[in-house]
């Protein structure tokens, strides 16, 4: 027999604020869709009433398998539950489930609201009878409880019955995030022997002390049912719990595989990766490597013993299938490299007839650029070309005969100083030449700088790999000076990525940053046309 855990995710509302990050409506109903793909049972969209946006969406709600849920709180003193126009706000998003915080710290109930604690719990009561009575199913984010409960273990439990007897489910709130795992569990253990059924109980928790993710698998191995977090662990100061982190621990580690249910399935899975890299998209975010289970370095591996032992057999280094998350695995390449990464990795290409003994070359080459300051770590889009060159199998699609880029410094209508940086790349495509100037001025008029300049230049006239490269954008550029003083050395690394979903990363090194730029820009090129089975013109 299985237990059915619920995951309730706040991306929506308790993600939002993150410092930095504001949806949009259109934005908020795009990540709607993703977490209703994925499987979530319950989306937080918001505070209806809080703010334009927020009653926008409830205003034209998405469809969703999952239940819609409508974040608020309990109503204020001095009014009946019926009459406060806050709550009122939220029962009019007529959303089938409603989600209310309320203080259970007794410090916070004199300190912030400055009531009595009887006239808190009264607020709490009369709260959820009248959702109830309007059919709502009830969500009570009891805020501070685990300060509270160690504060004042009576009331704080009196104001959850207040809530769990008129049918809500109660959520113990970490809102600090300060409480380690140990004492989640002890807690929560606590809770259910007050009288409250795990299944109406609730987790959520912060990532103040980097043990949001354990913190909530100690309330699950404790008894609770009933999950909340964010996508890409997104929330205030330092996030809320991970649920791409969560959630693959759920369906693929023991004990909880074999004892909880999720409305997420092992097939669906992949789509984490999915809906994780499209809200940093969204949010204009570099995808973190080192995430787990989804990162795109999370089944990298670097040293040479440990490639070879993956060769043999995979479970040597990796804890679970990379493909059953939708990631891949990776052998970069470095100056630590043996022979067992690289052929690995050059299989993993597609290269698996060519000379052996090409590999020590191979491998000197890579130290010896290395020594000068590139990276193929974290640029392995330019370790293949590397490769393919040393191979004979890099193909010349055009041939680059000069560039120029200028930035200019002069006023604009408004009389006001802006800057202008302006490119012009001259291009050899077989027999011929092309000729593209470009500008870096975006749609709002504002410079985009003089790497923009060249990236579009380059892209703008390349004869027949035109249309091949028109859905390749810049996602990330990264600048870093390897030897200081007057002869300093810059290394550039371009993140780039298609609409197919690819993502690659190319470096360039020059005393010259415009220099180290279009190196790396021409490595991403060339790596998408070989992508696209572009033939030589």
């Amino acid at each position: 027999m299985t237990e059915r855990l619920t995951l309730f995710d706040t991306t929506l509302r308790d993600g939002q604020q993150t410092q930095g990050v504001q949806f949009s409506t259109p934005e908020k109903l795009e990540i709607a869709a993703l977490l209703d793909a994925l499987g979530i049972d319950y989306i937080e969209g918001g505070w209806p009433g809080a703010n334009p946006t927020d009653s926008e969406f409830f205003a034209t709600p998405p469809e969703t398998q999952a239940i819609l849920t409508a974040f608020g709180m309990t109503k204020r003193a001095g009014r009946s539950a019926a009459n406060d126009d806050v709550l009122a706000g939220v029962v009019n998003a007529n959303t089938p489930a409603v989600c209310l915080v309320g203080k259970t710290h007794d410090f916070h109930v004199e300190t912030a609201l400055g009531i009595s604690l009887d006239e808190n719990v009264s607020n709490i009561r009369d709260s959820f009878a009248h959702l109830v009575s309007l059919g709502r199913e009830t969500f009570f984010d009891a805020e501070h409880f685990f300060d509270g409960y160690k504060s004042n273990p009576a009331y704080a439990l009196e104001c959850l019955h207040a809530a769990y007897g008129e049918g809500a489910t109660v959520v113990l709130c970490d809102t600090n995030g300060g409480t380690l795992p140990a004492e989640i569990s002890a807690t929560v253990a606590a809770v259910i022997d007050s009288g409250i059924d795990g299944a109406r109980l609730g987790i959520h928790t912060h990532n103040d002390t980097g043990t949001a993710v354990a913190g909530t698998l100690a309330a699950v191995d404790a008894g609770a049912r009933h999950i909340q977090g964010t996508l890409n662990g997104l929330g205030e100061r330092c996030g809320n719990a991970n649920l791409t982190s969560i959630i693959p621990t759920l369906l693929l580690k023991e004990p909880y595989r074999s004892r909880y249910t999720t409305g997420v399935n092992e097939e669906n899975l992949p789509q984490l990766i999915v809906a994780s890299r499209k809200l940093d998209d969204i949010l204009n975010r570099v995808p973190n490597k080192h995430a787990p289970y989804i990162g795109a370095s999370a089944f990298a591996h670097k040293a040479g013993l440990h490639a070879s032992a993956i060769l043999k057999d995979p479970t040597t280094y990796e804890h679970i299938d990379p493909g059953s998350v939708g990631n891949s695995r990776i052998i970069p390449m470095s100056n630590q490299a043996g022979q067992s990464n690289l052929r690995k990795r050059l299989s993993e290409m597609g290269l698996k007839d060519f000379d052996t003994s090409a590999l020590p070359r191979i491998l000197e080459v890579i130290k010896q650029r290395e020594d000068e300051g590139y990276s193929y770590d974290t640029a392995q889009a330019s370790f293949e070309l590397l490769a393919r060159r040393e191979l004979g199998l890099l193909p010349n699609f055009f041939e680059v005969k000069r560039y120029k880029v200028t930035v200019e410094r002069r006023k604009n209508k408004y009389d006001k100083m802006i800057s202008l940086s302006e490119a012009v790349v001259v291009v050899k495509v077989g027999k011929d030449k092309m000729l593209s100037v470009s500008e870096s001025l975006d749609e709002t008029g504002s410079d985009r700088g003089p790497v923009n300049a060249l990236a579009k230049a380059l892209a703008k006239d390349l004869g027949p790999y035109s249309a091949m490269i028109e859905d390749m954008r810049l996602v990330d550029f990264k600048v870093r000076i390897t030897q200081g003083g007057t002869e300093a050395v810059t290394r550039v690394i371009i993140d780039s990525a298609d609409s197919r979903g690819n993502r690659w990363s190319t470096v360039g090194v020059s005393p010259n940053i415009v220099d180290a730029s279009f190196e790396a820009l021409l490595d991403a090129i060339n790596w998408k046309l070989i992508r696209e089975g572009a033939h030589v013109a």
